[in-house]
């Protein structure tokens, strides 16, 4: 991995990395303005949050609405249970995050940057406002934290501008989108930690350097959070375009025989262990297979553990955290959450798997957001890889992992 990317510098044990060496490891951060766009539209960075936009298209968008009256948040509130990349981030690269956001702020127009870090991550948060009081006066003077409540659907964009406003963490209908009406009805750049920092080094870099970096058409790192059947469960840095067995190689290789991976974590979906391995970390590749990277998750599963209580486990969480805003959620996403509860335990009704599998169809593009989306395709990837096991636990109330199957997966 180069010396110059994301996570280089000081090691992750050592706290975070201060303004002095920051700036005597990378540099000053040059202030191009609206040129920096030019600059990431051409690298192809896209976002780390789980959507993968194109940065670049983005921050044009938000300053081509702005007319100097823009807002910057930082979304640093990273809800994803199995996910510590954005935080191990905050927490020792601090400066980097700070750089992406004054450059963002200056690219689009904003006069306001906010950081808005989940309620429960208090290293990053304590990290943050360090390194802005290390930071000229013009910069923490226009920048506000805010903390985000510990809810799974809190950093879906539309609910960190609802959180700024209202103070109400629940996703609102759209349009209008926050780069067209966010913060206060200003245009609004909403853009995950990690995303900003790439945009930090690439404007002191160049497009060029992070294209260099992937491999293959993929340009620039990730960050990923390994977790499960490794021995060095944690947050790793790799190139795009590098396989999800390098991610793993990076985190200790497996520790126990393996049969199936959660990739991009609860929005994203499992994946058979053999075809895990080949896989590319770039989200357009991903997203090609039927895959996503979203969060950049990768939850090794342990052969002796049941795919079916862990799918059930999630599929609990997932009808606990939703915003309750709608019928598919509510209703849908309950259901579907009880009777895989009872499929999982031994306990299956009648036909539960086959509605199962009629309601998880019909539930994606229902919602008033984006929720019971997610949670329908990762139903439906539990469906397609632990199918056989699904029947086994419903026709004869009988698990093929025997009692140890119940444990969850390491987070």
């Amino acid at each position: 991995m180069s010396r110059l990317s994301v996570l280089a510098g000081p090691g992750l044990n050592e706290g975070m990395e201060h303004l002095g060496e920051h700036r005597a490891r990378l540099g000053e951060l040059p202030r191009d303005g609206a040129g920096v766009i030019d600059v990431l539209e051409r690298s192809g960075l896209r976002g780390r949050g789980g959507a993968g936009f194109p940065a670049g298209t983005k921050w044009r968008t938000v300053a081509g609405n702005a007319r100097g009256n823009a807002v910057v948040l930082v979304n640093g509130a990273e809800g994803e249970p199995l996910s510590r990349k954005d935080r191990v981030l905050m927490e020792t690269r601090p400066h980097l995050v700070l750089d992406g956001a004054a450059l963002a702020a200056d690219a689009v127009g904003a006069r306001e940057v906010i950081l808005y870090v989940g309620a429960d991550h208090t290293r990053a948060r304590d990290a943050l406002q360090r390194a802005l009081a290390e930071r000229p006066a013009d910069e923490w003077k226009r920048t506000t934290v805010v903390s985000a409540p510990v809810r799974y659907v809190s950093g879906e964009e539309s609910a960190a501008v609802h959180f700024v406003n209202d103070g109400v963490a629940l996703p609102t209908a759209v349009p209008p989108r926050p780069f067209e009406r966010g913060v206060d009805g200003r245009p609004t750049l909403v853009q995950n930690v990690e995303t900003l920092a790439h945009a930090a080094l690439i404007a002191r870099l160049g497009d060029g350097w992070f294209r260099d970096l992937g491999r293959g058409e993929s340009g620039g790192t990730a960050l990923l959070t390994v977790t499960g059947a490794v021995p060095h469960a944690g947050v790793v840095e790799v190139a795009q375009g590098s396989s999800v067995g390098d991610a793993v190689s990076a985190a200790g290789g497996l520790s126990s025989r393996s049969s199936a991976v959660l990739l991009g974590g609860y929005f994203g979906g499992w994946v058979t262990a053999d075809e895990a391995w080949g896989l590319s970390v770039d989200t357009m590749e991903l997203r090609s297979r039927g895959h996503a990277l979203g969060c950049g998750v990768v939850a090794v599963l342990p052969e002796h553990r049941c795919g079916v209580v862990e799918t059930a486990r999630i599929v609990a969480y997932l009808a606990g955290q939703s915003a309750r805003q709608c019928g598919p959620c509510v209703f849908g996403l309950r259901a579907i959450a009880e009777a895989m509860g009872r499929i999982a335990t031994g306990g299956a009704v009648g036909d539960d798997l086959d509605r199962i599998r009629r309601w998880s169809g019909e539930l994606a593009g229902r919602g008033a957001c984006r929720h019971p989306d997610g949670a329908a395709a990762f139903v439906a990837s539990a469906l397609r890889v632990f199918g056989d096991e699904m029947v086994l636990h419903a026709r004869r109330g009988a698990c093929s992992g025997g009692a140890a199957a119940r444990a969850a997966v390491a987070a």
